[in-house]
């Protein structure tokens, strides 16, 4: 069984007024382990989304160090400039990630 590729695990989300993500709390992979909760903004998140980094909507599990209980895959969607970040197939026109909790 081969293991996933993850790069980072989103926390918890925060959408702005017009119900675009404004921030995300993330545990981002640091060679075999993981951070601690960063907190990156939207254009950060793409960003890092663009190169190929894989994220997944996901819990710490608690006294478990970097063990987490993976959710959806996030990844970008629609055209080039004017994406946005969902973590699930044929998403809606403006940013959900579902199983996100807010902050």
């Amino acid at each position: 069984m081969t293991k996933k590729t993850i790069d980072g695990v989103i926390e918890t989300v925060r959408y702005d007024p017009e119900g675009k993500v404004d921030l995300v709390r993330v545990y981002e992979k640091r060679g075999p382990t993981f951070s601690d909760v960063v907190i990156l903004t939207r254009d950060q998140i793409i960003r890092k989304l663009r190169t190929g980094k894989k994220f997944y909507v996901g819990d710490r599990i608690s006294l478990q160090a970097s063990t987490f209980k993976l959710g959806k895959l996030v990844f970008l969607s629609g055209p080039a400039g004017h994406e946005v970040i969902v973590s699930q197939v044929g998403g809606k026109d403006q940013d959900n990630l579902q199983d996100a909790p807010l902050f």
